[in-house]
C-alpha cells in the first residue's frame, strides 16, 4: 500500500515545512517534502512509480514523527510490570491513542527477588510483536516494543521514591550476567545509582553489552555522577525526581549532566513531578537537543478517577497525580500527547523543539535515530496527525493506521481496505 498525506504542515526535529507531503509505502516513509501540486504526490523514483498512490487531503493538519516513550510503566488500565505478555501487548494496542508509536517496556520487580517473571513476559511480548509485524498476525499490532527498561533494583534506598525497599539490591557481577541472560538481548536501558558498592563494575559490563545506563534514584555527588559518565552512562532518569538536588555548593547529578554533552536527561512533563519553573530550568540546562520528555506513567494514565497498582502497591489519582496510600507521589497519569502540549504551551518551547524532545532525542539516546524519530525517506512510517490545536487525530504505526478520530476515519476511508483500525 502506498499513500500520500498531501499539503500538511510537517514538523520534526530538523525543520518545519508548510504545505508539504509525506508519502508512505509499506512500513516506511518513501518521500517527504514540499507539495508538488494541488492533487499530486511528491515525485517518486521510476522504480516505485508503477504502484498507484492514494492521495489524502491533509492541508489542515500538522504531521510529526510518532512519540518514542522510553520511561513508562503502563496506561489505559494495563501494567507493563506484569507477568503477562498479553497485558503488555494490550498496552501496545492502547498506546497509539496517546501518540505513542514505540516504547520501552518498563520493568520493576517483586520484593526481595530478581524481576525474572516480568523480564520473561517482556521478552515474550517483544518476540510476539516482532513475529506479528513480520507475518501480519491479527491482534498484536500497535505501538512497537523496542526493548526493556529496567528501573532498579540497584538504586539508593534514600532516593527510592515509590519503589519498595525490600526489592532493592546492591550491584553484583553475577546478577549482571543473569540479567543480560534473562533479557535475551532486549535490555536496552537500566537505571541505577552509581554511588552503590559494585556499581562501577556493573556500569562497565552493561555498557560493554550495549545497554544504555541511566543515572537514577541516586544520592550521587557531583563527582560520583561524573565518574559514572566517564564509565559510559549516557542517560539520566527523570531529572530532579528521586535524586540529590541541584545546590550551589553541591551540584549533584544535575550539575554533572549539565557539563556532559553526551548525556540525555528525562523530564516528566506533567507540571506536578517538577514545578513548571524548574521544568524550564532543566530544559535550559540541557537544551532542547538533550531533553527527553517522558510520562513515567502508570496503569491509570488515560483513565478518569482510576485506582491501580505499582509494584504490588495500591495507588490512585489525586488532583491529577498518582499517589500511594500513604500519599507518596509515584509515577504519573500523563499521556505523551498532553506532554507535547504542556512543553509547548506551559514552557513556551517552539513546536519544532518540543517535537524533538518526544521523538528524535529519545531515538538518539536509545541509538535508533537511524530509522526512527524523523520525517525522512527510509525512516519507519511512524506518523502523528494533529489539528491546529495539537489535538491528536491519527496515529500511524509502521505504515498502519492504529488510531483515528471519527472525522479522520471518514477521510482515511480509502485506506481501510489495507489497514485494520482498532475499535
Amino acid at each position: 500500500m502506498r499513500f500520500t498525506l498531501h499539503g500538511a504542515r510537517l514538523i520534526d526535529a530538523m525543520a518545519e515545512l508548510p504545505e508539504s507531503d509525506v508519502t508512505v509505502q509499506g512500513a516506511h516513509i518513501l518521500a517527504a517534502g514540499a507539495a508538488s501540486g494541488e492533487s499530486e504526490a511528491p515525485e517518486i523514483s521510476a522504480s516505485d512509480s508503477a504502484q498507484p498512490t492514494t492521495i489524502i487531503n491533509a492541508s489542515d493538519a500538522i504531521i510529526t514523527p510518532g512519540f518514542i516513550e522510553v520511561h513508562t510503566h503502563g496506561g489505559g488500565g494495563f501494567n507493563l510490570h506484569t507477568t503477562s505478555a498479553d497485558e503488555i501487548l494490550s498496552y501496545a494496542r492502547w498506546a497509539p491513542q496517546t501518540g505513542v508509536t514505540s516504547f520501552l517496556i518498563g520493568v520493576v520487580g517483586t520484593p526481595g527477588a530478581m524481576p525474572e517473571p516480568q523480564l520473561l513476559a517482556a521478552v515474550e511480548a517483544i518476540q510476539r510483536a516482532k513475529t506479528g509485524a513480520e507475518t501480519g498476525v491479527e491482534g498484536i499490532d500497535g505501538a512497537e516494543p523496542l526493548g526493556i527498561h529496567l528501573e532498579g533494583p540497584y538504586i539508593n534506598v534514600e532516593r527510592r521514591g515509590a519503589h519498595l525497599p525490600s526489592w532493592l539490591r546492591m550491584p553484583d557481577e553475577a546478577e549482571t550476567e543473569r540479567l543480560l541472560e534473562l533479557a535475551g538481548g532486549h535490555l536496552r536501558l537500566i537505571a541505577l545509582a552509581p554511588e552503590l558498592p559494585g556499581a562501577a563494575a556493573m556500569i562497565r559490563r552493561l555498557v560493554e553489552a550495549g545497554v544504555v545506563v541511566s543515572i537514577g534514584h541516586t544520592d550521587a555527588t557531583y563527582e560520583q555522577a561524573l565518574e559514572a559518565i566517564r564509565l559510559g552512562a549516557t542517560h539520566m532518569t527523570h531529572c530532579c525526581n528521586a535524586m540529590r538536588p541541584l545546590h550551589h555548593r553541591d551540584p549533584g547529578p544535575l550539575g554533572a549532566i549539565a557539563q556532559s554533552p553526551q548525556v540525555y536527561g528525562e523530564l516528566i512533563a506533567d507540571g506536578v513531578h517538577v514545578h513548571p519553573a524548574m521544568m524550564g530550568i532543566v530544559v535550559k540546562i540541557l537544551g532542547t537537543d538533550r531533553t527527553v520528555v517522558i510520562t513515567d506513567a502508570l496503569a491509570g494514565a488515560g483513565i478518569d478517577d482510576a485506582t491501580f497498582e505499582f509494584a504490588g502497591q495500591p495507588a490512585r489519582v489525586v488532583s491529577g497525580a498518582a499517589r500511594l496510600a500513604d500519599g507518596t507521589l509515584t509515577g504519573s497519569v500523563l499521556t505523551m500527547d498532553q506532554a507535547l502540549r504542556n512543553v509547548h504551551h506551559m514552557l513556551g518551547v517552539p513546536l519544532v523543539e518540543a517535537v524533538r524532545m518526544l521523538t528524535f532525542n529519545p531515538a538518539r539516546s536509545m541509538r535508533i535515530a537511524d530509522h526512527k524519530g524523523l520525517l525522512q525517506a527510509g525512516y519507519d512510517a511512524d506518523l502523528l496527525i494533529f489539528d491546529s490545536s495539537l489535538t491528536l487525530q491519527v496515529t500511524i504505526c509502521r505504515g498502519e493506521i492504529r488510531y483515528a478520530t471519527p472525522a479522520w476515519q471518514e477521510r482515511l476511508a480509502p485506506l481501510y481496505a489495507h489497514a485494520s483500525l482498532p475499535e
